[in-house]
């Protein structure tokens, strides 16, 4: 089973910055093949708070291993909660949870 995603999120002069550490292999083809396992990597990430995407991207193998991600949103306040979800390529899916600070 998958460790949690890591999320620090901070409101600051309106704007809050979410930053995620994402616990994956990130095993692209090379990689999986030196190391004898299956190729998996996460596919697609998001976002949300208050039922309201405010961050969605499409990945690759190309990402590192346990990738950080980093961006920023408005419309939020403190006490809010940042739901990050990811899929891989195996279809296992994961999702966690932060307080915006």
């Amino acid at each position: 089973m998958a460790k949690k995603t890591r999320i620090k999120a901070k409101l600051k002069k309106g704007i809050v910055t979410v930053k995620a550490l994402a616990n994956h292999q990130m095993l692209g083809h090379r990689e999986a093949k030196n190391a004898k396992k299956d190729v998996n990597f996460i596919t697609y990430m998001t976002a949300s708070v208050n039922d309201k995407i405010v961050y969605e991207v499409s990945t690759s193998q190309f990402l590192s291993k346990n990738p950080y991600i980093k961006f920023k949103f408005k419309g939020a306040q403190k006490g809010d909660m940042v739901v990050v979800t990811w899929n891989d390529l195996k279809g296992i899916t994961q999702t966690s949870t932060g307080k915006i600070k």
